[in-house]
């Protein structure tokens, strides 16, 4: 992988990625509320050598190795800002075919990068994304919160946050507990998606209810294939890795 940091709109953010195959896609990797560039392990890797898709991976802005963010308090249509900065990243790399593959808020943002900026997005591979706030949403938060408090799991998120870790932490947590973020949703945005798209969900997902997958893939334009998993919960790539990196495989080679 060649690791760079970019500065995009005075933001400096870490990229890994290589390009061997010519004119092929581009596999871009979106990960999820705690993540990052390095949590996604050999997933990335394996997915593009078996797809022949080129790949990249980003920190989003007080993730990783990009830049602390520049405050902890976000507003509602924070990830819409992500899928605005996303899009501006792929400008700077020439990046025009790109395959969004998003985890959790990575899956949401993906979801709207393609709503926002067809052009650019040629499918979207959705895990476990959010459309809407559940109470299910909001009890893993909550007990995520509560595992930050109570356990070593600072410590644990400290091996790839470094000292940003609380800022992350209070950002993603502080939003999602609002009642000012109870009314969010993104169905309305969802016709414009014309790319075709994957959505991947663990029936035991704790952050989300099914109604997640079935309403996104009930209402992009594009056409949806969906892949819901028995006994898994919200980290499919994680949890039956080879599974996914098959089905991926298969969705990519029909484009």
């Amino acid at each position: 992988m060649t690791e760079r940091i970019i500065e995009i709109t005075g933001k400096k953010l870490y990229t890994a990625g290589r390009n061997p195959f010519d004119n092929r896609p581009t596999l871009v990797f979106l990960h999820d509320s705690l993540g990052c560039t390095q949590l996604w392990r050999d997933f990335p890797e394996k997915l593009s050598a078996a797809a022949r898709c080129n790949v990249l991976l980003y920190d989003r802005l007080g993730y990783g190795r990009s830049f602390p963010m520049d405050s902890s308090v976000r507003n509602p249509d924070y990830m819409e800002k992500e899928a605005d900065l996303l899009n501006e990243l792929l400008e700077a790399l020439s990046i025009q075919d790109a395959i969004l593959f998003g985890h959790s808020d990575g899956g949401t943002i993906a979801l709207i990068m393609a709503a926002k900026y067809p052009e650019k997005v040629k499918a979207v591979i959705c895990e476990a994304g959010h459309i809407f706030v559940e109470e299910i949403t909001v009890k893993g938060v909550s007990e995520a919160l509560h595992a930050y408090r109570t356990t070593d799991l600072a410590e644990r998120l400290k091996k790839y946050h470094g000292d940003k870790v609380e800022m992350m932490v209070k950002a993603w947590t502080e939003i999602w507990l609002s009642n000012r973020f109870r009314s969010w949703n993104i169905e309305d945005q969802l016709s414009e998606i014309v790319a075709p798209l994957l959505f991947i969900q663990g029936e035991k997902d704790e952050y989300g209810t099914l109604d997640q997958l079935e309403k996104t893939v009930s209402r992009v334009s594009g056409t949806s294939e969906k892949l819901v998993i028995p006994g898994v919960g919200h980290t499919p790539h994680k949890e039956i890795p080879e599974l996914i990196l098959e089905k991926s495989y298969r969705f990519i080679g029909k484009l």
